[in-house]
């Protein structure tokens, strides 16, 4: 009786949490069946049958998708080549692969693109940062810039984000929810770690000789700025407590101390969520070509939405913009002001069709 009385306080918790993070508004309709006339449609599917995709990237002309096998998937002139831009050997492990991708601040000029990718070596994980020099959508190049961040089934973190620096940030995750490795300035896990370009460690870093930014995550999965260049990262938590963190250098943010409360020696959260999220890309939305009251969007794998929503205003400004696709993992915005999006419902958590994974474009 005991047993069943939990699963249903689980199930009524996951209810819960999507219901009361989903607005009342509408949000845009998927369309069905895609239409090839995008002009006449809120959202445009682009690529399809996409397998467990992880990150975008958007260039002025091109899209780079990371699939967590291993391959490097190329979307140009609103279609999937056939041919991966590049294809690497990752670690077969839950929730580790070829994870984040970035395009260089500078890459019209020197086609540089990073990716995160977990590997195994000597039955121990780790993950590195590689940066790939493409030309004419093949691998010209590719090169380790840096190594052995510790790497988990679990929680890698492996977002990648040029910062308006042109600084490389790195989100790196715990080993395992038991580890106090993210408490650690020595080790590299649980950390936000801050590169030049070429994978060196910048000069003016709040930690000497150090690539770490700050410290005391779990798995951090999304990061962005807003106008006034402050950083944020949104931050998964044990089934419970995700945050949305102001990031600060030199700052500790908590785990496995301490969840989204702010003490003398650990930094609060901007939103916590309990129930979880599992929140995914974050972005500061600067375009005008959407009708947005709230420019923090931010993707839900398990309340399965993107939202629009203010940081000051909190729980009661969250807004849908785009449900109905499933679990979403990352958002970028285009050129052109457009929104990109890749679902993740091959991932192992979600419930596919046959047509997934996919990358929508929001227009309107």
């Amino acid at each position: 009786m005991d047993k069943r009385l939990r699963i249903a306080g689980i199930v009524g918790a996951i209810i819960f949490s999507i219901f009361v993070l989903t607005s009342e508004d509408d949000p845009i309709p998927l369309p069905e069946p895609p239409s090839a006339t995008v002009e006449d449609n809120s959202v445009a599917v682009l690529a399809e049958n996409l397998e467990n995709p992880r990150s975008i990237a958007v260039s002025d002309e091109k899209i780079f998708v990371t699939e967590k096998e291993g391959r490097i998937r190329v979307i140009q002139n609103n279609e999937l080549l056939e041919e991966p831009l590049a294809t690497f050997r990752p670690a077969e492990v839950f929730d580790g692969g070829l994870l984040g991708i970035t395009t260089h601040p500078d890459y019209t000029n020197n086609h540089f693109l990073y990716v995160f990718l977990t590997y195994e070596e000597n039955e121990t994980l780790w993950n590195k940062v590689i940066r790939i020099t493409e030309s004419d959508n093949k691998l010209q190049d590719a090169t380790t810039i840096f190594d052995k961040i510790p790497g988990s089934v679990f929680t890698n973190g492996g977002f990648l984000k040029f910062g308006p620096d042109e600084k490389l940030y790195v989100g790196t995750g715990t080993v395992s929810d038991a580890s106090h490795l993210p408490q650690d300035l020595n080790s590299l896990a649980g950390k936000i770690l801050r590169l030049n370009d070429d994978g060196t460690i910048p000069d003016d870093n709040p930690f000497s000789n150090s690539p770490v930014y700050s410290y005391g995550f779990r798995n951090p999965q999304g990061l962005t700025w807003d106008e006034a260049g402050n950083m944020y990262a949104a931050e998964l938590g044990p089934e419970k407590n995700d945050e949305i963190n102001l990031i600060q250098p030199g700052k500790n943010f908590g785990w496995p101390e301490n969840e989204c409360l702010k003490t003398e020696q650990f930094e609060g959260a901007v939103m916590c969520y309990d129930p979880g999220i599992e929140m995914g890309g974050i972005l500061f939305y600067y375009g005008d070509a959407l009708d947005l009251e709230h420019s923090f969007i931010m993707t839900s794998l398990r309340a399965s939405n993107l939202y629009q929503l203010d940081l000051e205003e909190g729980l009661k400004s969250q807004k849908s913009i785009l449900s109905g696709a499933g679990r979403i993992r990352d958002v970028a915005q285009g050129p052109d002001g457009s929104l990109y999006v890749i679902t993740s419902n091959t991932d192992g958590k979600g419930f596919p069709d046959r047509m997934d994974d996919k990358l929508l474009r929001i227009l309107k």
